[in-house]
């Protein structure tokens, strides 16, 4: 299908104290459970952009070479004023052109969707989210809780290997 990616991944980027998990999920815990342990391969910004290029085009490159937006919903995601441009560009692709599948992930309870943005609230009310619960913060690292399972299975199937 001429796809790289099985995922690209959109979280908030400000760097405040509670970022701080939510980076080390997005890092750490995310390509460990889903490509070392699952065979997926992720396009997460900051590491799989590189210095130089241009961003706002590599973001779109990478989005259309990719099968699933996976987007963090955090406070702070839902708190900042300007859309990022990740964001928006993936949500125009998942909603305009219907060609991407977005799987939210909600990382804190976010409690009302009223202060998300309008496509956001239709995705959420199309299909829900994926909640992360404290529970999982203790064998974050198991691919096989209830967590990771939802993810996998709006994943797109890979060939893994036997």
């Amino acid at each position: 299908d001429g796809k790289i990616y099985d995922a690209y991944v959109i979280y908030p980027k400000n760097h405040t104290s509670e970022a701080n998990f939510v980076e080390y999920f997005v890092y750490q815990i995310m390509p460990d459970i889903l490509e070392n342990k699952c065979g997926y391969k992720l396009c997460i910004y900051g590491r799989d952009i590189y210095p130089g290029e241009d961003a706002a085009s590599a973001i779109e490159r990478r989005m259309q070479k990719s099968r699933r937006l996976i987007i963090l919903l955090t406070h702070q995601l839902v708190d900042s004023k300007e859309d990022a441009y990740d964001q928006h560009i993936a949500l125009y692709n998942a909603l305009i052109q219907n060609d991407t599948k977005v799987i939210l992930l909600e990382m804190e309870t976010i409690g009302t969707y009223g202060k998300l943005q309008e496509s956001l609230r239709f995705i959420i009310k199309q299909q829900g989210t994926i909640k992360w619960k404290e529970e999982h913060t203790v064998h974050p690292q198991s691919p096989s809780s209830r967590f990771w399972k939802q993810v996998r299975y709006h994943m797109p199937l890979t060939c893994r290997p036997s």
